[in-house]
């Protein structure tokens, strides 16, 4: 292995040490930041049972015999709450919408499942499990006096559960002021006013609509109140085998008025008022995400949040609100439409609405070159193959040897680099033994450089071919922990390519490693072990002194242990990935080994070395430059005698 190789593998470690250390630093901050917000938390709720102890006589449901209606009784009638959730039935899931505040409560997707041990029972996937997602808008009536929608009890127009097809595809809820009376029996509902809330569903789609009309409201509603604010809060819980990434991997993205997608820092808790108009705003897992799409008009603005649970709560993921303001201009007649998507946290199917809802799945979106690598090469020819319904683990190996193939210029030209240093063994030793002194590494290295040329050898022929494959391995990083597709897909042993593959659980946490050992990782750390051995051994490197050559051996081995750490709690399907990676370039190696006669590249570098070095512009320049200056001293030294 050769100097140059050698430093191109020594930045690639750099990155990654660099990449390992800013993760302990940001992991740290973090858990500062989250005992801070714990203990805000803990103050915050204090503060809300003192309150709620002296509120409890108004929020109770007062009797028949009470007088004074709290202002969520002067809608629809409470009693409701003793009958189930409005359903509804497509193709893709089931919508189940509280009677309560007429929200969306949780839904069930068809055909999804939630991750189980293996040789378990598959349990149908449930996002907002246990009614965990909450929606509302704040009234102001006439009085001035508040009250939240989700306080109130909306009713169908038709039967509690919508099957749709081509005739129903609509479900009407509403939500009735009621005009007179001052108690429970006496009230009267004013049929003619409504606030509805209006979903329209397709059979076949992920994507619903949701309009929201006030309907002969002016007189009940607060007549100077025109802006109002939809309140969104939801705790998605954990679905997925690795509670830790799923949580990593939860936060709120956004659309705002300039088509620029954004999001709150997903490694921390984080808050964010946004000023500006807002097309769209979702809660992301990662491998779900709930998306409300404001459609005519966007929101006039919203402030987002998202906090974590205490670190006892293993069940939900975080706790994630949005205020999204918008406008009602009319109390009578006003429209406000949206629509919302819930579903898989897939690229192709984002990508599919033209809203950029894409942005939410992690491929690199922060730098250039890697989200282009994945959405106009590795996703294009990932789809290609998955159309043939082959295993995932054969797709991902037929991924592998054409990106091998499309990479074979380039790791011909890192070959040949080192098979031409290796060459010159017999100069670079004449050399080592000419210049041994350490006050004499300047002349070696003017004579070492001074031999390349004459030969017609690049030092950096064999560095920059590798990293011009980084790129390329980084987009992997990125693309195969985020692919939907890998969910729950099993491959020999690994039972979910999109997460690890523990084949031994050890029942206690080994610092910095994990509670597992996954065998993908294994095999990719050995692998690589093997190649360093075999690779040091057939480079036969001669640079450097002995000091130096052992320090490289020792941290060209020191790599993959560093790895076997990192990545023991990745997807399968990305180590899997490396190890094939690895084995394909042992195999590659070996052909171009074979394929090319050294003894003849030699012979060749010979002749080089006998033609006159051609000088370049530049250097013809420099040495004339070097000649007036000497000359200059020179004149200089003589005027001082």
């Amino acid at each position: 292995m050769d100097k140059n190789t050698v430093i191109g593998l020594l930045l690639i470690f750099g990155l990654f040490m660099g990449f390992s250390f800013y993760q302990t630093n940001r992991a740290k901050k973090y858990r500062e930041e989250q005992e801070q917000q714990m203990a805000k938390q803990a103050e915050q709720k204090a503060e809300e049972a003192a309150t709620l102890s002296l509120d409890t006589d108004t929020t109770t449901v007062p009797s028949a015999d009470d007088k004074m209606l709290t202002p969520a009784q002067r809608f629809s009638n409470p009693q409701l709450a003793d009958t189930g959730d409005y359903v509804v039935e497509t193709a893709k899931a089931y919508y189940c919408f509280s009677k309560q505040g007429g929200y969306l409560k949780h839904l069930y997707l068809k055909d999804v499942y939630r991750y189980t041990p293996k040789d378990s029972a598959k349990i149908m996937l449930e996002l907002f499990e246990g009614g965990t997602n909450e929606m509302s808008v704040n009234l102001v009536l006439r009085d001035q006096t508040e009250v939240a929608t989700r306080d109130c009890y909306f009713l169908a127009q038709g039967a509690d559960t919508l099957v749709v097809d081509e005739k129903h595809k609509t479900l009407s809820l509403r939500l009735y002021p009621n005009s007179t009376g001052d108690s429970l029996q006496c009230q009267t509902q004013d049929a003619e006013s409504y606030i509805e809330y209006l979903y329209t569903f397709d059979n076949d789609d992920y994507r619903f609509g949701f309009k929201m009309r006030f309907v002969n409201m002016g007189k009940y509603l607060y007549a100077n109140k025109h802006d109002y604010t939809l309140d969104w809060n939801a705790q998605p819980r954990t679905v997925e085998k690795n509670y830790d990434a799923e949580k990593m991997l939860t936060s709120i993205y956004y659309m705002d008025g300039g088509n620029e997608v954004g999001n709150l820092d997903e490694r921390k808790d984080a808050s964010k008022e946004v000023t500006s108009s807002m097309k769209w705003v979702s809660i992301k897992q990662q491998f779900f995400t709930a998306c409300l799409i404001a459609e005519d008009k966007p929101f006039n603005s919203g402030a987002l949040s998202v906090t974590s649970f205490d670190k006892s709560e293993t069940s939900k993921l975080k706790n994630c609100s949005a205020s999204l303001d918008f406008q009602m201009s009319d109390l009578d007649k006003g429209v406000f439409g949206m629509s919302m998507y819930v579903g898989p946290n897939q690229y192709k199917l984002l990508k599919s609405y033209d809203l950029k809802l894409e942005r939410q799945v992690p491929l690199g979106w922060g730098f250039f070159l890697l989200h282009w690598i994945n959405r106009f090469a590795i996703i294009p020819v990932f789809n290609w193959l998955s159309n043939y319904g082959i295993s995932y683990g054969l797709i991902i190996l037929i991924l592998t040897i054409i990106l091998k193939i499309v990479l074979l210029p380039v790791s011909y030209k890192t070959y040949m680099s080192s098979a031409k240093m290796r060459a010159l063994k017999p100069e670079i030793e004449a050399l080592n033994a000419k210049y041994p002194k350490e006050e004499d590494m300047m002349k070696k290295q003017q004579a070492t450089m001074a031999l390349y040329k004459s030969a017609g050898v690049s030092p950096a022929g064999g560095c920059l071919p590798m990293l011009l494959q980084m790129p390329i391995l980084i987009a992997m990083y990125r693309f195969f922990p985020a692919a939907y597709e890998l969910r729950q897909q099993s491959f020999l042993w690994a039972e979910d390519l999109s997460t690890y593959d523990s084949i031994w659980d050890f029942g206690r946490t080994i610092p910095l490693y994990g509670d597992h050992m996954s065998l993908f990782t294994l095999l990719m750390t050995a692998a690589t072990l093997v190649y360093t051995w075999l690779n040091n051994k057939l480079m036969n490197p001669t640079q450097g002194n002995k000091d130096q050559q052992r320090m490289m051996n020792m941290m060209m081995y020191m790599m993959p242990i560093m790895f076997l750490f990192m990545f023991n709690n990745f997807s399968s399907a990305l180590t899997y990935y490396y190890l094939l990676f690895n084995l394909l370039t042992f195999l590659q190696m070996f052909i171009f080994r074979f394929a090319i006669n050294e003894d003849k590249l030699r012979a060749k570098l010979q002749e080089n070395m006998k033609k006159p070095v051609k000088k370049s512009k530049w250097q013809l320049k420099m040495e004339e430059l070097a000649k007036q200056q000497a000359q200059l001293q020179k004149q200089q030294t003589q005027k001082r005698k």
